[in-house]
């Protein structure tokens, strides 16, 4: 069992481990928004070369991610299909998902990840530390994992796209690059 630790980051409304978590999700999703600060449409959606995600579709993905574990850890499970055609094209990256990113301003990824948050974040005020500590049935997962760990990838996802991110905006061409 996970013991509550004095060395964990306070969060009110949360149990001390989910507060951590709650912690290192917020600082992780501050890092990212400071990332993209000032990007236009056309450098969210600008292309390095025919293999690479668009800034945009990373900003989405990075929705799509968490908007799926929330679903299936603290939801119970399916999606509705009307938020399954809206956040689907979105968790494989590629074509599909670059497609639909495509067009959005900066302001609306974020609203989309902000909305995301919101919702995960009065989900987890829902369930204690002994939560983390369970095992999600996760339809993709071949492996015994907790829903600790589930959450532990929305954060390891997020940091890996936005290291994406800061490479793609230092190459972005000097015309659009904020």
């Amino acid at each position: 069992m996970l013991a509550p630790s004095t060395d964990l980051i306070a969060v009110p409304g949360y149990a001390p481990t989910l507060g951590a978590l709650v912690a290192m999700l917020t600082y992780t999703r501050a890092t990212t928004v400071a990332a993209v600060g000032g990007l236009t449409p056309a450098d969210l959606d600008h292309q390095h070369d025919a293999a690479a995600n668009p800034i945009g579709a990373l900003l989405a993905h990075v929705g799509a991610i968490e908007w799926s574990l929330l679903t299936w850890t603290l939801e119970g499970g399916q999606p509705a299909a009307q938020e399954w055609a809206e956040w689907g094209p979105l968790l494989r990256l590629g074509p599909d998902a670059w497609a639909a990113a495509r067009g959005r301003p900066l302001e609306e990824h974020l609203a989309r990840l902000a909305a995301v948050r919101a919702r995960t974040l009065a989900r987890l005020q829902d369930v204690d530390d002994a939560w983390l500590e369970g095992h999600p049935s996760l339809p993709w997962m071949r492996s015994a994992a907790t829903h600790l760990w589930a959450w532990y990838h929305v954060m390891e996802d997020e940091l890996s796209h936005r290291g994406q991110i800061r490479w793609l905006r230092a190459r972005l061409p000097a015309a659009g690059a904020a």
